[in-house]
């Protein structure tokens, strides 16, 4: 065995053997006599050296030779025997090593010795890479004691290269699998000695177009993994790569192209699909339409590379400025068209050229209906309406929170389409203040947008006075000039033409200052003469303001302080909202009154019925005027 350590009972040999070849003898020393006179003889002895006491050995050899490699491992031998020289079974022996260079298997770097006091342990080398001189050591106790031994091994780099790569089958149909196999080679042998990392790779995997295990590691030398199209649509190249392998391999696939299965329309731009004549403009509109498309294979995954035909349903609708596009990446294809000079609405369709089949024509699809309108507003649709058109405002004014009412604008265009977003709208009055501190106007969203309006100076109105569309020019009227009636006008030009409407808000005040009786132009002095005690009593009342103009709206009309009546009805209960008209005579809210005399029926004696018809704002005011009717028995 190699660096057997020298024992003490040997070296006790050896000096024993030294010793017997330098002569020495035994024997009684000599006595002394007497000073100068005795003589006398004797037999004299060598002392004896002491024995070295015997000591437990371990021993370290290799089965296999000193040489490790990746390809080659050793297996490591330790020999335990016990201070007689005789074989120690059941020791644990420990074995280490530079764990850069070898490891051991199993991990833990430990084995029992046999009957034979032989313990065996295998080392691999710690990477293909790995190249040097190392020791093995091996450490056991016995009887409490740590006995080790030492063998010296060299570590050569292991070198490796693949096999040919494989493909089974060689060719796939569009979304199928195949089984990609490489073998690892050592000398030209396949290489079981540990597991070694094998990477894949592709082109169309890299792209998302198919499935490959990135990284696999060998079983018995092999490397396997499959390979998954998901529309790759080309040859692929699949490569394989390892660390400690210099040399890479690769195999081509042939995969079949997957077939187009649908095109589907993805969108139109502008988004409410609808463009305006050529030459028309507008706020935010266009004469161009943008239309996609996109082609699917039959597992209706995005087709790249495929033609796509475009056409215009009906024919001369629109120019279309591309007949044809190939789908990118994303299975997309785009077409635009530009409009005419005529209002329409139209498709456009998309072929794929060469799909037919004998059961079926070319693939084909249309889009959604696009729609080209003038996109302005036109004069018959321009709408202006107020959310309450008698306010309370002769001598109240709105604040700055709280608006008296809201002015609102509709606007369509020749096709009865709401006109595109933004387009701005002026607003003007002559009574009160109209918009924001922002903004006089507002600009439309689906074709409309509202102000508010707060009551305030000026309340009388000036004559022309601001000038607008809507008393100046085509079309317009003079501004209303009843005392306490607001003329609004809102307006919108796209720079050629203007289009306006205009509307009035009543200023109403809060007294109840007259009273008309069943139409009457003459205000009652509240007698309403005489009526059968045996019948109710039906009359119409008007009631305004000191202008001759309605009271503020949602004011409560009431009777009370009756007497010798009772009443049946009134309707409405409240003012209306009530647009002031442009003539001179009462324009007040119109309400039925019905009462009964309270006196028994058939009626014996005649009587006088008082009353007072009452108005509440809905700020709180109350005014009331008096009334009497007479009832007569026949």
């Amino acid at each position: 065995m190699k660096n057997q350590t020298i024992t003490y009972s040997s070296l006790a040999l050896l000096l024993a053997a030294t010793l017997s070849a330098c002569g020495g003898g035994g024997g009684s020393p000599g006595t002394t006599g007497g000073a100068g006179t005795g003589t006398g003889t004797g037999t004299g002895s060598t002392p004896a050296v002491p024995a070295t006491p015997a000591t437990p050995t371990v021993g370290v050899s290799f089965a296999n030779g000193n040489s490790l490699s990746g390809a080659t491992p050793l297996t490591v031998r330790a020999v335990v025997l016990d201070a007689n020289k005789q074989p120690l079974a059941n020791a644990v022996v420990t074995f280490t090593t530079d764990a850069g260079l070898g490891a051991f298997t199993p991990g833990a770097g430990t084995a029992l010795t046999d009957a034979t006091g032989t313990a065996s342990i295998t080392l691999r080398a710690a990477s293909l890479a790995a190249g040097g001189a190392g020791k093995v050591t091996a450490t056991t106790s016995v009887a409490g004691a740590a006995i080790t031994g030492e063998a010296n091994y060299s570590v050569n780099a292991t070198s490796l290269k693949f096999s040919e790569l494989t493909l089974t089958p060689a060719s796939i149909n569009a979304y199928e699998s195949t089984m990609v196999s490489v073998g690892l080679l050592a000398n030209g042998v396949k290489y079981t000695g540990q597991q070694v990392n094998v990477n894949f790779s592709s082109a169309c995997v890299t792209a998302g177009k198919a499935t490959l295990a990135a990284t696999v590691a060998t079983n018995d030398g092999t490397a396997k993994a499959v390979y998954r199209d998901q529309g790759c649509g080309n040859n692929d190249i699949i490569t394989a790569t390892a660390d400690g392998v210099a040399a890479s391999v690769n195999r081509t696939l042939e995969i079949a192209a997957p077939g187009a299965a649908s095109v589907q329309f993805v969108e139109a731009i502008p988004n409410d699909k609808s463009i305006v004549i050529r030459g028309q403009g507008g706020n935010n509109r266009t004469e161009t339409a943008t239309l996609r498309f996109r082609v699917f294979d039959v597992f209706n995954r995005p087709l790249t590379g495929k033609q796509v035909q475009f056409s215009i349903l009906p024919a001369g609708a629109v120019d279309l400025n591309k007949e044809t596009d190939i789908t990118d990446q994303n299975g997309e294809v785009i077409t635009t068209v530009n409009s005419r000079t005529t209002p329409t609405s139209f498709r456009v369709q998309a072929l794929l050229p060469g799909t037919a089949t004998a059961s079926r024509p070319d693939i084909v699809t249309t889009s959604d209906s696009i729609v080209v309108t003038t996109g302005l507003p036109v004069q018959r649709a321009f709408t202006l309406g107020v959310s309450q058109a008698n306010v309370d405002g002769w001598d109240f004014s709105s604040g700055t929170t709280t608006p008296a009412a809201t002015v609102t604008v509709l606007l369509a265009d020749t096709f009865g389409n709401p006109v595109a977003d933004g387009t701005p709208i002026v607003f003007q009055t002559n009574l009160g203040a109209i918009g924001t501190s922002n903004s006089g106007g507002c600009t439309t969203v689906n074709g409309g947008c509202s102000v508010p309006f707060r009551t305030q100076n000026p309340r009388v109105a000036t004559p022309g006075t601001p000038a607008t569309p809507c008393n100046t020019g085509t079309g317009s009227s003079p501004d209303t000039t009843r005392a306490g009636v607001a003329t609004i006008c809102a307006s919108t030009t796209d720079g050629t033409n203007t289009q306006f409407a205009s509307t009035t808000i009543t200023f109403s005040d809060e007294t109840l200052a007259r009273a008309y009786v069943n139409g009457s132009a003459t205000p009652s002095n509240g007698d309403l003469g005489s009526s059968s005690a045996n019948d109710p009593k039906v009359f119409l009342l008007q009631l305004t303001d000191l202008n001759g103009n309605p009271l503020p709206a949602d004011s409560t009309v009431g009777i009370t302080g009756l007497a010798n009546a009772a009443l049946v009805e009134i309707s409405p209960a409240k003012v209306p909202s009530i647009f002031a008209g442009a003539g001179t005579g009462p324009q007040g809210s119109l309400h039925r009154v019905t009462l009964n005399a309270t006196s028994a029926k058939p009626c014996t004696a005649g009587s006088r019925a008082t009353f007072n018809v009452t108005v509440t704002t809905p700020r709180g005011d109350v005014s009331s005027l008096p009334f009497t009717l007479n009832f007569t028995c026949p």
